[in-house]
């Protein structure tokens, strides 16, 4: 089976072209069902998740029937991209591609997207026999896996899958974190700050007593804390009642990720229990609240695991040497895995993503091509 690469070439341009960020896919929905659909798929299913993104379609699913005796697999990609997004217009210097201007180029993910095509293209001029394959196409992803979320996974007919979406090229991510978010109000007493100072509680250097006394960056090879944001406050001359901090915890481990969070919320309860009024004139006693919220869940899968071992045959067959890795972020596969389908990253060939420098080769996709094709025809597993 021969992958045409000029082919690729075009369709993968015409996807960065047509702009898709965040909550404005589609127009991209639109393009993939055209081509998609004139593939055969046995159903194309676009679900009603744009009522809870926001976004101007829903997830799409494409599933094209299998003439082998083998498990369902599905690929999965997004077809948002972050901004500077609009406008896009590819550069192509040989065979590497860039953006031609100020945006971003959109090979996160449409690199994984036009892998696809071209896989589905090929098995069908070919007539090979391949197992049962559903396309899974999210919305929202760059803005907190938010398609996924609102996905309903009993619309995934197969049980476990590959996401095409991670910088580099023959790498696969199995471990990814969980992350909890936190939003932590610390309370106090507003006053006037030249007038009455001493009535007031000086809600930011509360908060910031409790900070200094958080965990805060690498607190192991599996855990993380940030605090990112602090606002409060309303003027120089008011003693500020109120400071809300946000912040996360990420961990490899479900029982670490806990204590870390827990520890903060001891920590700022411990601070706010310990306060003294320096003079006896404080109009109250401060306060704290903590939510935590987890965005996404673990993603740890077995290296032994069918899954997995069904890259190890694909990359032997098209002579591809693949390295397995854990990430410090996390992605549609983590939503998927959390719901009891098991979810690999295989990185595209994607680099300085996020960025106006972003950047992909031409080969890194034909041969992500050759491995999805692998990973489509292969029997073993």
């Amino acid at each position: 089976m021969q992958v045409k690469r000029e082919r690729l070439a075009d369709i993968f341009t015409q996807l960065c072209e047509t702009d898709s960020p965040s909550r404005h896919e589609g127009r991209v929905a639109e393009l993939l069902k055209g081509i998609l659909t004139r593939l055969g798929p046995a159903e194309v299913v676009e679900d009603d998740s744009a009522a809870v993104t926001g976004a101007d379609c829903g997830n799409l699913i494409f599933r094209f029937d299998g003439s082998l005796d083998q498990e369902p697999i599905f690929f999965s990609c997004h077809m948002d991209t972050v901004e500077p997004a609009r406008g896009v217009k590819v550069k192509r210097s040989g065979d590497l591609f860039t953006s031609a201007g100020e945006t971003i180029l959109g090979s996160d993910d449409k690199s994984g997207l036009a892998a696809c095509i071209e896989m589905m293209r090929v098995l069908r001029e070919n007539d090979r026999p391949h197992r049962p394959l559903e396309l899974v196409i999210t919305t929202c992803e760059e803005i907190g896996l938010v398609g996924a979320k609102a996905l309903d996974p009993q619309l995934i007919q197969a049980r476990e899958g590959y996401a095409l979406d991670s910088s580099g090229f023959a790498k696969v991510i199995t471990h990814a974190p969980a992350l909890n978010r936190l939003t932590i109000t610390v309370g106090g007493v507003a006053s006037h700050a030249g007038l009455h100072p001493e009535w007031g509680i000086n809600a930011i250097t509360v908060a910031a007593r409790a900070l200094a006394q958080c965990p805060c960056g690498r607190l192991d090879e599996e855990t993380t804390v940030n605090f990112g944001t602090i606002r409060g406050g309303v003027a120089a001359n008011i003693v500020p009642e109120k400071v809300v901090i946000e912040g996360e915890v990420r961990s490899h481990s479900a029982t670490r990720l806990e204590e870390v969070t827990q520890e903060i919320r001891t920590t700022f309860e411990t601070v706010i229990a310990q306060w003294q009024d320096p003079t006896g004139s404080a109009k109250g006693c401060p306060g704290v609240e903590m939510e935590v919220y987890q965005d996404f869940p673990l993603m740890a899968l077995d290296r032994e695991s069918d899954l997995l071992r069904r890259v190890d045959q694909a990359a032997t067959a098209v002579d591809l040497e693949m390295s397995y890795e854990k990430a410090g972020g996390g992605s549609d596969a983590n939503i998927f895995t959390g719901h009891g389908l098991p979810t690999a990253i295989i990185a595209t060939g994607m680099t300085n993503v996020h960025s106006t420098e972003e950047q992909v080769e031409l080969d890194d996709m034909v041969n992500l091509t050759r491995l999805l094709l692998a990973l489509a025809t292969e029997t073993s597993c």
